[in-house]
This record gives structure tokens, C-alpha cells and sequence, in this order.
């Protein structure tokens, strides 16, 4: 059982470092136009971001796919502008009223990308153990964990600004979402230029 939670805090430790911080900039960005009324779509979009990142892992750890980490590094920074610019387009639509199934795919497609950033980090960490499989779902748990405690946080700042502080929805949107490109920006910048 302490093998369990080994992994399990390898997997929330590594979310919730400040030190790599772009995994929550991209949840920020995905949950920046719920609120808690809409808390079954926000659990179904980080579910799926989560088994697009697990299978990912999955086929980067057995050696199906491997994508240079200059890549991963870039389009990760990529998807995190790309959620918000896309915030910012459609800040003005009810929450109700955006395409979920486009959500749904992105989540899918962008966990896939963000899967690749952490599978190095746990090749590093599994090494010398003889099945995978079990050590990565639970560091995929130990993500999941991490994910749902930033999304908390997003719905109950959200909820204060909103609902306490009176910000309209559409100012919390732009300005979380702009926030969010003035960081990751210079990180995009940076990594096409290493490309």
C-alpha cells in the first residue's frame, strides 16, 4: 500500500509545483468560464484532459511513441494560449451556451500533449520497477487529485469574484484569461526559438 501512495503523491506533488507551474496555467485557462453551476462539465473536462495525459503516458512509457521534449515543451505552451485566446473570443457566451463536444475533444487532444511533458518525469521515477502499468495509474490518480484541487480553487475564486465581489463573468473571463497569455507568452516565444 505505501508503494500506492508513493506514486499517488509523486503524481499531486508534480501537478501542484510552482516550479512547473504551465499544467496549472492550462487547467486555470479550462475552467475560467465555469462556475459551480456547471461543476458536471468542468469534472468531465478535467476527467478527460486526465486520460488524454494517462494515455499518453501509457504509450510513451512501453516506447509506442516517443516526440522530442523541445516539441512537448512548445505545444504545451501552445495549448495553454490556445485555450485562452479562445476564452477570450467566446467570454461573452453563456456557460451553457459553448459547444462542450469541442471542449471535450480539446481536453482529450491537449491532456494527450501535457501526457508527453510528464513522461520523462516518470520514466525517471519508475525506472528499475518491473510492471508499469500499476505505478502509472496511480500517479495518474495522484494528477487527477492535483487537478480537482486547482479547479476548486478556480470555481471558489471564481465564486468570490462573481458572486461576492460582483465581477461580471465576462471581466473574470478576460482578465484570468489574459493573465494566463502575459505568463505564457514569453514561454511560447522562448521555446520556438528553440526549436
Amino acid at each position: 500500500m505505501s508503494e500506492f501512495w508513493l506514486y499517488f503523491k509523486l503524481g499531486l506533488e508534480h501537478v501542484l509545483d510552482w516550479k512547473a507551474y504551465d499544467h496549472i496555467l492550462f487547467l486555470i485557462v479550462l475552467v475560467a468560464c465555469h462556475s459551480f453551476h456547471g461543476a458536471k462539465r468542468v469534472f468531465w473536462l478535467v476527467t478527460l484532459f486526465t486520460l488524454g495525459h494517462t494515455l499518453s503516458l501509457f504509450l510513451s512509457t512501453y516506447g509506442i511513441i516517443s516526440v522530442s521534449v523541445k516539441w512537448v515543451e512548445f505545444l504545451i505552451a501552445l495549448t495553454i494560449f490556445i485555450t485562452a485566446v479562445f476564452n477570450i473570443i467566446t467570454a461573452k457566451k453563456p456557460e451553457n451556451r459553448k459547444d462542450i463536444t469541442v471542449l471535450y475533444i480539446a481536453s482529450v487532444f491537449f491532456g494527450i500533449i501535457h501526457g508527453l511533458g510528464f513522461s520523462s518525469y516518470f520514466k525517471m521515477i519508475s525506472a528499475g520497477t518491473e510492471s508499469k502499468l500499476l505505478p502509472l495509474l496511480e500517479f495518474a490518480l495522484g494528477i487527477e487529485a492535483a487537478q480537482l484541487i486547482v479547479v476548486l480553487i478556480v470555481l471558489i475564486l471564481a465564486f468570490i469574484f462573481q458572486g461576492v465581489l460582483g465581477v461580471t463573468r465576462r471581466d473574470w473571463i478576460l482578465v484570468l484569461s489574459s493573465i494566463v497569455i502575459g505568463v505564457v507568452l514569453p514561454i511560447l516565444i522562448e521555446n520556438i526559438l528553440a526549436l
